[in-house]
């Protein structure tokens, strides 16, 4: 085969952003190029599908970009993703980027590396309005080797939060119509994923109503849990307004994994006004007891950002308090970092970055205490857990309820139930692996 058609994608970012390296890699596939293995040194086009989240997110993609050159000072390097998009002039001046796509142009990624080989370009930035874009590149997502895979249900998000830069990476909100879902994941069960996790930018903005009647995000997994076989479901991110009761109830199932990602952002009113989040304390307060109440067990983890440039240390610590007295597994927490092009990075306020140190160092270890207090508590339970073809930084199984689970004596069956559920008693906490910060879950197989 042609050697110079061996590429690479290099994915940062989002679960969003995984689901779209499957896309990039079956559109680049079915178009004669070859991918290679991670660790192969073959490639000579490497596709950087990159995540603009933070200012910093753009750094880390052109830092990258200057290495592999280093390397091989004669590969192809295409930008992609949401960098690409929103920070274009960073890669389009930069002499080791050949071809800078913008999320807008993505599904043309092989029509464009063929012209660019064949010298019919006459220019290397590809970019149009987000907001026009309407498809949302169903396809995606699957990688052979794995148990579980990601699917995007919805693409786009209509908030405008005043710290975010996504709206204008990835357009409007649109999503996948229920009935290409349904079939979508049939075939990925028939492929061998045995766990979907439903992900998108904001899945809670999820709305059908290509057959006429409108279906909301309940009504999707409500046909997909009628009209499928995967054995597990899993939820991305959520809103404290978007936890329904109706939501609830489907955790009847117990296809539902009892595991909820909340996207909380900050527990006191006044920040999340200023965030231009649509909720206030209360309704933080509301969702997990609720979730605590109708889904007992929940593996609650959650998203917290300190140090927004209104935040006083009075509103801080109003977020902690209300946190610690509230049932969660584990937060995410994530100190304030300036985007250019959004309406935050343009407050004259502004918290200095060693007290967004200080206040992530705090919420953490208020983390930490909680994570280590729950995970003691699941020692002696029983727990099915999906024994997982790669295991990730040791982790050699993730239950129903997100916990990691080393398996103890896994070696002399690991082959023969990758891919499977089994069913586990908890035997201890391990809070001493470096390679998970709070450490596994250790466990026996039920015999």
């Amino acid at each position: 085969m042609d050697h110079s058609l061996k590429y690479q994608v290099h994915t940062f970012g989002c679960k969003v952003n995984t689901y779209d390296a499957g896309l990039i890699q079956k559109n680049l596939n079915s178009n004669g190029f070859a991918p290679v293995v991670r660790g192969d040194s073959s490639a000579r086009i490497h596709v950087l599908n990159t995540c603009a989240v933070t200012a910093e997110a753009t750094k880390e993609a052109l830092r990258y970009i200057r290495r592999l050159k280093v390397k091989d000072p004669f590969c192809t390097v295409v930008v992609t993703g949401c960098a690409a998009q929103v920070d274009t002039g960073s890669f389009s001046n930069l002499p080791g980027a050949d071809l800078v796509v913008a999320n807008s142009h993505k599904g043309q990624l092989p029509e464009l590396l063929n012209k660019h080989f064949k010298g019919e370009l006459t220019e290397k930035v590809f970019k149009s309005n987000i907001f026009k874009k309407e498809d949302l590149e169903a396809g995606g997502g699957i990688e052979s080797q794995h148990t579980r895979t990601f699917l995007k249900i919805q693409d786009g998000c209509n908030s405008f939060c005043t710290y975010c830069i996504i709206p204008y990476a990835r357009g409007k909100s649109r999503s996948i119509p229920v009935s290409e879902l349904v079939k979508r994941i049939n075939d990925l069960y028939a492929e061998g994923a045995r766990e979907v996790v439903l992900t998108g930018v904001h899945i809670g903005d999820y709305e059908d109503d290509s057959t006429g009647k409108k279906y909301v995000l309940e009504d999707l997994i409500e046909n997909l849990l009628a009209k499928t076989q995967v054995p597990r479901f899993r939820l991305s991110s959520l809103e404290p307004v978007e936890v329904t009761e109706r939501l609830l109830d489907l955790y009847k199932d117990p296809r539902m994994c009892p595991h909820f990602h909340m996207s909380i952002q900050s527990a006191n009113t006044d920040v999340l006004f200023h965030m231009k989040r649509k909720y206030t304390q209360d309704d933080v307060r509301k969702s997990l007891l609720a979730i605590a109440e109708k889904v007992p067990g929940a593996f609650i983890g959650m998203d917290v950002i300190v140090g927004f440039p209104t935040e006083t240390e009075e509103q801080f610590q109003d977020t902690y308090n209300t946190l610690a007295e509230l049932p969660w597994t584990k937060i995410h927490v994530f100190p304030y970092s300036e985007r250019p092009g959004t309406r935050a990075a343009a407050l004259e306020e502004s918290v200095y970055p060693h007290v967004r140190a200080e206040r992530a160092q705090r919420l953490r270890e208020l983390s930490l205490r909680r994570y280590e207090a729950e995970a003691k508590k699941q020692i002696g339970t029983s727990k099915k857990v999906l024994v997982l073809k790669n295991a990730a930084k040791g982790g050699q199984g993730l239950s129903h309820d997100y916990w990691p689970v080393d398996i103890m004596g896994a070696e002399s069956f690991l082959e023969h139930w990758s891919g499977q559920e089994v069913d586990l008693v908890v035997t201890g906490y391990d809070h001493s692996n470096k390679q998970h910060m709070e450490g596994h879950l250790v466990a026996e197989v039920k015999v």
